[in-house]
């Protein structure tokens, strides 16, 4: 069994927990996930099946979209609502719509982010949320993301316990973290603020409309034994593609280069196909093309 199923992970789960249900619905350990979502957060979250556990890094570098809610007033150890509460400022007033969009178009582009407390990032060795969880802190490394959208698209104000909402779209690049992005959003306009709610609508390609629950897979393998896969290609898709003779199947077979006037068109990373079927990546160097990652050999 090969291929990708995108999942729609419900709230509550982590990401390993699909993993481990996925494997006993399945009958197979080779099952992998692009990208983690935590436990509090729903949405896609594309899983490789067999063969194409060798794809998940081409899955993980496709953009990602989500659906969010900032809670401005409040911060948490998190910076979502599972954290305790650490900080709190009344918002005496709501804040215009017309002050928020402006300040969220700041945040568009290529920035910089530091990697929050609690999140998976690995320094010295050790993940970061480790170091929270025994009241201990780090330096942690800034990283460079892309942010191509973040977006208002609603906002309310309460009174009663004087905190404005905020519920955004954001479409971004891999390795951004969105509750960050949020919080950030909040000290741009004079508040501590807390992610209160996010959807992951897209990822490795696909959108929630295209997902699966694990009850739905549970439902189809009980029914037929099979479940719907998409092709391994489904991850490599948006990459130019080379049909290979036989000769040339041969020696990729083996591992072996392929000269670069033998590539079209000749881009930074093409994938080699064999009677329709999805071989490996080849990449650019210097006058050649060599493996960069190898699916399959036969």
């Amino acid at each position: 069994m090969d291929g990708i199923i995108p999942l729609y992970k419900e709230r509550g789960m982590t990401s390993f927990d699909c993993i481990a249900r996925l494997r006993r619905i399945l009958h197979t350990k080779k099952v992998g996930h692009s990208g983690t979502l935590d436990p509090n957060v729903d949405g896609v979250l594309p899983i490789a099946i067999g063969n194409a556990t060798k794809a998940v890094e081409y899955l993980m570098a496709s953009g990602k979209e989500y659906a969010g809610e900032l809670t401005i007033g409040l911060a948490t150890t998190t910076e979502d609502l599972d954290g305790e509460v650490v900080d709190q400022k009344p918002v005496p007033a709501p804040i215009a719509r017309e002050m928020i969009a402006e300040k969220m178009a700041e945040m568009t582009g290529e920035i910089t982010q530091v990697p929050p407390m609690y999140s998976a990032v690995k320094v010295k060795g050790k993940r970061l949320y480790e170091y929270a969880r025994a009241g201990e802190t780090v330096e942690r490394p800034k990283r460079q993301v892309t942010i191509d959208q973040f977006t208002l698209l609603a906002t309310s104000y309460d009174q009663e316990r004087q905190v404005q909402r905020v519920r955004f779209k954001v479409a971004c690049s891999k390795g951004t973290y969105v509750r960050t992005l949020a919080v950030d959003l909040a000290a741009k306009l004079g508040y501590p603020g807390v992610m209160s709610s996010l959807t992951r609508l897209k990822s490795g390609g696909f959108t929630l409309d295209q997902t699966l629950s694990l009850d739905d897979i549970q439902d189809m393998v009980t029914a037929s034994g099979m479940v719907n896969l998409y092709p391994l290609d489904y991850a490599v898709k948006d990459l130019p593609h080379l049909a290979l003779n036989a000769e040339q199947w041969q020696a990729v077979q083996n591992g072996g280069w392929l000269k670069q006037s033998e590539v079209t068109p000749q881009e930074p990373r093409v994938v080699v196909t064999y009677q329709g079927d999805t071989k490996a990546v080849y990449k650019h160097v210097e006058r050649h093309y060599q493996p960069e990652k190898m699916f399959k050999n036969s």
